[in-house]
């Protein structure tokens, strides 16, 4: 059974009209588990995984994902930043410099969420992916 989901196009909620099988909601706790695994080991990019299995599985609009993404890897992003600490592996002033820089980046993106057309974000994901991609192989 698939589950649907209603979003409203002026906020950021979404209505759940049937309930998710048990098989698909293992293959969502496996997925999320897959999720938080390179988020911890990569220290990000959890996000790349995550965006595409919410617009695929649960079939939430693109913008859904996204915001749904944020919240998803933050709780994650938080609890490695605490293992690395503790683990000394952090260095401070690249902590607190890019760190100030993520939050404003991620106020502005927040923003930009809102306001960019679905197929617009696509193609920016998309291309961050690909580059991303092309980064790793050179």
């Amino acid at each position: 059974m698939n589950s649907k989901f209603l979003a409203r196009k002026d906020t950021f909620s979404a209505v759940k009209e049937e309930k998710l099988s048990f098989k698909a909601v293992a293959i969502l706790i496996l997925c999320g588990m897959i999720i938080g695994f390179l988020n911890g080991f990569f220290g990000g990019g959890g996000g790349m995984v995550c965006v595409p299995l919410l617009e695929n599985v649960l079939h939430l609009e693109n913008k859904y994902s996204h915001a749904t993404a944020i919240v998803v890897i933050f709780p994650i992003s938080f609890i490695s930043a605490i293992i690395y600490l503790f683990s000394g592996t952090l260095e401070t002033l690249p902590l607190v410099t890019v760190g100030l820089g993520v939050v404003i980046g991620g106020i502005l993106g927040s923003f930009a969420l809102k306001i960019l057309p679905p197929k617009a974000l696509r193609i920016i994901f998309a291309l961050i992916m690909l580059a991303g991609g092309v980064r790793l192989i050179l």
